[in-house]
């Protein structure tokens, strides 16, 4: 058996077409599976929407930007953070003007309905017996503090109480991870769009499974990135200089 894992493509055509080439380069896959944040804040939502809905085999769970199209939430800053810091508001403009950007593109197009019965974890189990839980940030949740290698160890942790599973796979951050805690393996496959440093191209992961074990292989994907910022200012898109950052490297968390 043999699954390809993501996270994070944030309405970035490019990337994920560069990721889906590397699957078929590194030799294909029988399932995919896709941890969240597909649709929201980048220049081609419903071309992600239409490539995704043509994977066979594929499973998809919830994640926050994929949440906040359907019930019009909005991350951090929030207007109460911008009156006590202005200098927040260049940045509350920009995202909640993608957002909402994306929100009209998936309404159009009649995604949103598929978005709001997205799961908010996938559980399954491997040939071996592994149980394995994947979700967008942590078990049972598509937001907050995720699962990331500049976390504390006891917060990881905490994260995971009362999974119950052997491999937890997960996405949010934009950080790759893997690690043993407790019982648990814990893989975070980094994002396909909107990477951080040192490593700008898209990440995707590859689980390998039979009767006597699993592995798992980290793989990146390099795309034109250019082309993505061009998209952007061609669309006039109202997160054009935010999004631009992230795909120039130049966005400091």
């Amino acid at each position: 058996m043999r699954i390809a894992i993501f996270s994070d493509i944030h309405g970035n055509l490019p990337a994920l077409d560069a990721v889906l080439t590397d699957i078929e380069r590194a030799g294909g896959v029988d399932e995919t599976w896709v941890l969240g944040d597909m649709l929201g804040l980048g220049p081609h939502p419903v071309q992600v929407w239409h490539r995704l809905m043509a994977l066979p085999n594929a499973r998809f769970v919830r994640g926050n930007c994929d949440r906040y199209l359907v019930t019009g939430d909005r991350p951090y800053p929030s207007i109460a953070d911008v009156e006590v810091d202005p200098s927040m508001i260049q940045r509350i403009v920009e995202v909640t003007g993608s957002l909402a950007w994306s929100q009209g593109a998936c309404s159009v197009e009649g995604c949103r309905e598929w978005l709001a019965e997205l799961p908010v974890e996938h559980r399954t189990e491997l040939p071996d017996g592994a149980r394995v839980l994947c979700a967008h940030a942590s078990p049972g949740h598509d937001d907050g503090p995720g699962l990331s290698n500049d976390r504390p160890f006891e917060m990881l942790a905490s994260l995971l109480d009362g999974c119950r599973v052997d491999l937890v796979f997960a996405g949010h951050t934009h950080r790759t991870l893997d690690v043993h805690i407790r019982r648990t393996h814990v893989v975070n496959v980094g994002s396909v769009s909107n990477p951080l440093l040192p490593d700008l191209r898209a990440s995707w992961a590859l689980l390998i499974a039979d009767e006597e074990g699993y592995a798992v292989e980290f793989h990146r994907a390099e795309y034109d990135t250019q082309s993505v910022i061009d998209d952007l200012e061609r669309l006039q898109h109202p997160g054009r200089r935010w999004i631009s950052a992230h795909l120039r490297g130049e966005f400091r968390p």
